[in-house]
């Protein structure tokens, strides 16, 4: 009788994972066909930039990536800071890769009308 209740139960749980729909758009279930191409960038996306300026003491950094996160989404990841210091990061998501280059390039055009400018690979901050 108890192998019997564990069999009725084991059986209610199987009905009803299979039964239900998925309420994520990223379904684990084998009947949905795996896209490899779901989750990758069309193109690498990163940004280092800086502003210094040592009559005024100003020496900030100005960081952006585009990245995908593990669910498939498209992240735009900002940093910024004083040079030398951690600084703060700010994440942005979005369901698709187009409106993260919208916000990256407006940011970039933001950015470069306040004196930011990229500098070379050698002087750059370890943040």
């Amino acid at each position: 009788m108890r192998l019997t209740i564990v069999r009725r139960i084991a059986e209610h749980i199987t009905e009803m994972n299979r039964s239900r729909p998925t309420d994520s758009k990223h379904s684990l279930d084998r009947s949905r066909a795996i896209d490899d191409s779901s989750g990758m960038l069309t193109q690498p996306y990163h940004l280092y930039i800086e502003r210094t300026n040592a009559a005024k003491n100003v020496a900030r950094y100005y960081a952006l990536e585009i990245s995908t996160t593990l669910f498939g989404d498209t992240c735009l990841t900002r940093r910024w800071g004083r040079i030398g210091f951690s600084g703060q990061t700010m994440a942005h998501h979005f369901e698709d890769e187009r409106d993260a280059v919208r916000l990256f390039l407006a940011l970039t055009r933001q950015k470069r009308a306040k004196g930011y400018r990229p500098c070379p690979l050698q002087s750059r901050a370890l943040t």
